[in-house]
């Protein structure tokens, strides 16, 4: 549950780029275009603060124009920060409830429907599929869309018209653990799925919350450790981005907790190890939060 402690907006800048020296923020129509051939079927998005629903800014744009790249899929798996369990777990509910696990914040993001369906045969081959690799794999007959799936939903698919599958995260399990459960979602991207991880580049709740009081200036570690999370996923060294911890002097302070950083490791296990990753969007909402997104092609 997020708590902002009900302090206003108004503290928070719009969505700005990293420098110029580094990388562009937003990737061109043409790149995007030229890696059309060759996308699979998953994707890292970031979901910001819960504010993003109500202004998605940049980051949403680009998330728009990264999703009308592919063909409408068949049901989206998506694995949201926000769904944390002992053991990889399936919704199999119909309906999908709308769920505003946070409080504090503007009372207009309390009155968003996201009128989703579920799809519980779908459900059921995700359930088949990672019964091949976990040993336990639970199911939840009653599971909605908590905001970390459907804030970035509701900009990629307004209309609401594609199925939805969650899948939950197991943050006590780690980095390799994400992987895994993403590597066990790989063959349904070849079914028409969409794998969809959901979370954040960097995520600190104390520092957000210290933002959202004092305002101030971005740390220079937000953008550190976005750059070199991202000099990982463009050169392929995955194992050094499963070790951050240890190879990134921003890691720690980065993701405090590893919750919204798991997300990552889904999306790019589903994709395969010999994928190239591409960022379609890179930039920071309120001061802290990197929104990097990152789709996957062959190649």
């Amino acid at each position: 549950m997020i708590n902002v402690m009900e302090v206003s907006s108004a503290y928070f800048p719009p969505f700005v780029k990293y420098s110029e020296s580094t990388i562009e923020a937003i990737k061109s129509d043409s790149e995007l275009k030229r890696m059309m051939p060759n996308l699979l079927n998953t994707l890292f998005v970031p979901h910001g603060s819960p504010t993003f629903a109500l202004d998605p800014g940049a980051a949403g744009a680009a998330m728009r124009d990264v999703i009308g790249l592919f063909a409408k899929p068949r049901a989206i798996i998506v694995v949201s920060a926000h769904w944390d369990t002992a053991v990889p777990t399936v919704s199999t509910a119909s309906q999908l409830e709308t769920i505003y696990d946070f409080y504090g914040f503007p009372e207009a993001l309390y009155t968003i429907k996201y009128p989703a369906v579920g799809c519980p045969e779908g459900a059921q081959e995700v359930v088949q599929a990672l019964k091949k690799r976990f040993a336990q794999v639970n199911t939840d007959a009653t599971r909605g869309l908590d905001h970390g799936a459907w804030s970035p939903l509701r900009h990629m698919f307004p209309k609401a018209d594609v199925p939805i599958i969650p899948v939950s995260i197991q943050s006590h399990a780690g980095t390799a653990h994400a992987l895994a459960l993403g590597e066990a979602l790989e063959e349904l991207t070849h079914q028409g799925f969409l794998v969809i991880g959901s979370g954040n580049i960097t995520h600190n709740l104390g520092d957000f919350r210290l933002a959202a009081m004092q305002g101030g200036h971005t740390p220079a570690y937000v953008e550190g450790f976005a750059n070199w999370v991202e000099t990982q996923m463009s050169c392929k060294h995955w194992q050094q981005l499963l070790d951050y911890r240890l190879h990134s002097p921003e890691g720690v302070r980065s993701h405090p907790s590893e919750d919204h950083f798991l997300p990552l490791f889904v999306a790019l296990g589903a994709a395969g190890k010999a994928a190239s990753a591409k960022a379609f969007f890179r930039g920071i909402s309120n001061h802290v939060i990197a929104m990097d997104g990152y789709s996957f092609s062959n190649g």
